[in-house]
């Protein structure tokens, strides 16, 4: 009945009312049937009118049941070259063994073609073949071809080579003579080829190319590459993303002398892989937290976020799972590598530390190693890993990208630690409390959380006498990092102060360094009634050092003015006094035994200036102005180049007269 009624009411809507011709219209959207419009003319205002009838001068479909018993169809246009009446504007391929071919033996692997569509099309300038020329040149001269095989690949052969024979004498010409133009830029570059380029602030790479084109940008036209390189952020290898423009310029340009170029055209193709491959395991060896020396530039950002260079020497971390979490840089996404791509893993287990074994991740200190099984590169990834790594300088206070020829191991000073100037009973104290939290902590990669697990070392008493220096040394000692944290590190806000040391005491702990607070007294000044904000800045630092669980030291010069409730969490207390005739005098040795420039001292020259009244820092500084003296000169440095400082030093206004 429901039925009935709806056709009824349909009924009932037809003949509501009559149109022209007296024919029922029915309410828009109401029948359920379709109709056809056709493109008419362009009105005064350029629209297209359109028509319910089908135009008279429109000719049959082109591509029926005739033309699809054919291999290949070929739709051809006008050519634009004066050489010839028609050009081929793209190229239909019908044949199924055309299509097996393709897909197996020609185009396996270029991107962005699929040979086993059932609608195959190709349009000019049917980059894909002349890329594959030399494949389809050698295979159709197979001998264990079929008849009908071998026909219809001659017959694609026959067609292209018509087409495509002034492309590839110029492309032909180009490569003999190692030279090409803007306009046929597109030949020389194949997708998947591997690509050279110096492209990242002149430090040479090799890449995979993915893909190319043409482009317009705001600063003229450029042949865009879009390759692919091998980075690690931190927790696995990728690949990311590069883009290098080669700018439109005329006439010819040397392919060498490209923004990039196919490494196959480099002169030295054999060498510079071998290169880059040795620099890809280096890559590899450092993906992790690795503790290293650096000498020269390095790369930073400015405030529009664009890479300069910036000259770097000292100690750095490399470690780019931190950089991502701890810098302002934004690290990209890279897509994982598959398990297939890599080298099988074999057993391993923790071993002895050494920086020759890359065959797994591991986070090193001292004598120990925590390890965990990573991907392996293989050659042909590590020829195209990326030729920087992310990481910190410990002396700019910086997140840099580090270049890997610029790396180095430390070479640590083994005699630190013995030629500090104090009681050996007292050195002793402190390098076993070091050693033994050293010994304690838990996985290099962890931040474990936990309260009063640190070991507090304060240092009190004047200038010069050895507190930094007690630090450095117990550091280079144990082989680890050492991170100096002052006031400008961390702000005056209380906040931003309380973010800060959070941030700096995990990667700290993360890096197992030694921390050493320079100048304590402004955090840790005992509190008052007068200053709100001061107390804000004590309660943060002990809330906060309370949780960390490595080795800190600090120092000051006024021990009578830290808060009490800092004393209950320092484990060791040690006063430097003024430094003793005695003292000094080995101070004056170990500095002038480690200068390494000629020399010229005797005993009594050393026991005389033991007895002016320096601190360290000033002895160091006394020699290495003395030492400049002498080098200009050109002679041994010795004992009339201190007199001539010192004599210097003396005429300067509030210096003590036993200067």
């Amino acid at each position: 009945m429901a039925v009935l009624e709806a056709s009824n009411g349909v009924n009932d809507v037809a003949n509501r009312a009559n149109g022209t011709n007296g024919k029922a219209v029915a309410p828009e959207g109401t029948i359920p049937t379709t109709t056809a419009l056709y493109q008419g003319p362009q009105d005064n205002n350029r629209k297209w009118t359109w028509l319910d009838k089908e135009p008279d001068d429109v000719a049959e479909a082109a591509e029926n049941a005739q033309t699809a018993q054919h291999a290949l169809i070929t739709r051809l246009q006008k050519a634009q070259d004066s050489r010839k009446k028609y050009e081929i504007h793209s190229l239909i391929i019908q044949s199924p063994w055309l299509k097996e071919v393709l897909e197996k033996h020609i185009l396996d692997g270029y991107p962005g073609v699929c040979c086993s569509l059932k609608r195959l099309e190709f349009e000019a300038p049917f980059e894909p073949f002349v890329h594959r020329w030399g494949k389809l040149c050698r295979f159709r001269k197979r001998m264990d071809l079929d008849e009908l095989t071998r026909e219809h690949v001659n017959l694609l052969y026959d067609v292209l080579r018509e087409e495509l024979k002034d492309v590839i004498k110029t492309f032909e010409d180009y490569v003999e003579k190692g030279i090409v133009t803007y306009e046929h830029a597109w030949t020389i570059f194949q997708p998947g080829d591997i690509i050279f380029s110096s492209s990242h602030q002149g430090a040479v790479m090799a890449m995979k190319l993915r893909r190319a084109k043409y482009i317009e940008t705001q600063c003229g036209n450029a042949y865009q590459l879009t390759a692919e390189a091998v980075d690690w952020n931190g927790s696995h290898f990728g690949r990311s993303v590069e883009r290098i423009n080669i700018w439109e310029f005329l006439g010819t340009a040397r392919i060498i002398g490209l923004a990039a170029f196919p490494l196959s055209f480099h002169p030295q193709e054999k060498e510079i892989r071998e290169v880059l491959i040795q620099r890809g395991k280096v890559f590899e060896e450092l993906a992790g937290c690795h503790y290293k020396e650096y000498d020269g530039f390095a790369v930073t950002w400015d405030k529009e976020g664009k890479e300069v260079m910036t000259n770097c020497a000292g100690r750095i971390i490399v470690d780019s799972d931190t950089f991502r979490h701890y810098s302002p840089r934004y690290v990209g996404y890279i897509e994982p590598l598959a398990a297939k791509e890599g080298l099988p893993e074999p057993e391993c287990a923790p071993k002895p530390f050494t920086v020759e074994n890359s065959n797994a991740a591991k986070y090193t200190f001292g004598q120990t190693e925590i390890t965990s099984k990573r991907l392996r590169l293989t050659p042909d990834l590590q020829l195209i890993c990326l030729p920087r790594v992310r990481g910190y300088s410990l002396k700019k206070k910086q997140w840099l990208l580090f270049y890997l020829d610029m790396i180095s191991a430390i070479k640590f000073d083994n005699n630190a630690f013995s030629s500090l100037v104090l009681p050996e009973d007292q050195k002793e104290l402190i390098l076993s409390f070091a050693e033994s939290q050293a010994m304690n902590q838990g996985v290099f990669d962890d931040v474990i959380s936990g309260k009063g697990r640190g070991h507090i070392t304060l240092l009190s008493g004047p200038p010069g006498v050895g507190k930094t220096l007690t630090a450095e040394s117990v550091a280079e000692h144990m082989q680890a990092p050492l991170y100096m944290m002052s006031a400008g590190d961390l702000g005056i806000n209380p906040d931003r102060v309380e973010q800060n040391l959070t941030n700096i005491l995990e990667m700290v702990a993360k890096w197992r360094a030694v921390l050493l607070i320079d100048e304590c007294d402004v955090f840790l000044e005992a509190r008052s009634t007068h200053s709100l904000e001061r107390n804000k800045l004590v309660s943060i630092f002990l809330r906060v050092l309370e949780y960390y669980e490595g080795i800190l030291f600090l120092t000051t010069n006024r021990i009578s003015n830290i808060d009490p409730a800092f004393q209950s969490r320092i484990h060791i207390s040690m006063s430097y006094p003024s430094l003793t005739p005695t003292s000094r005098r080995r101070i004056w040795a170990n500095f002038v035994e480690g200068l390494g420039v000629p020399q010229e001292w005797s005993e009594k020259d050393l026991d005389e200036l033991a007895t002016v009244e320096l601190n360290g820092r000033q002895i160091k500084n006394v020699l290495k102005s003395a030492a400049l003296l002498s080098a200009r000169r050109n002679e041994p440095l010795g004992r009339r180049f201190v007199d001539m400082v010192l004599a210097i030093e003396r005429r300067r206004p509030g210096v003590q007269e036993s200067f």
